[in-house]
């Protein structure tokens, strides 16, 4: 059973930064595809960025594009996601999840039904 803990939220102002880290145990299994998603208050909740961890293609939701980064650390098993010029519409909670069966692959890494293991999430409030 793949554990995942987020960190790193927290309140920051509008065009500020913060990054947070996605740390996982209990890995049995190769990793196909570590998400990062999110989910407003009222609203659904939605993809934000992916990494295929074969090739480390990268993907953004187009509302965080050129704004976010993923990226991971294996000898730590962590995944980040850096965000710069935080907007009062990325307030969220934010979540990482993994795929370790591969379904990523062929469903799509936007896709929440691809993902296996979800971490509990960590708030991000950016003030205007």
């Amino acid at each position: 059973q793949v554990h995942l803990v987020e960190s790193g939220g927290g309140l920051v102002q509008t065009g500020g930064s913060l990054r947070l880290s996605c740390s996982a145990s209990g890995r049995t299994s190769d990793t196909i595809t570590m998400g990062w998603f999110r989910q407003a208050p009222g609203k659904e909740r939605e993809f934000v960025a992916s990494m295929i961890y074969s090739n480390e293609r990268v993907y953004y939701a187009d509302s965080v594009k050129g704004r976010f980064s993923i990226s991971r650390d294996n000898s730590k098993n962590e995944v980040y996601l850096q965000m710069y010029r935080l907007k009062p519409e990325d307030t969220a909670v934010y979540y990482c999840a993994e795929d370790t069966e591969g379904r990523t692959l062929y469903s799509g890494t936007y896709r929440e039904t691809s993902y296996k293991y979800w971490g509990q999430g960590t708030q991000v409030t950016v003030s205007s």
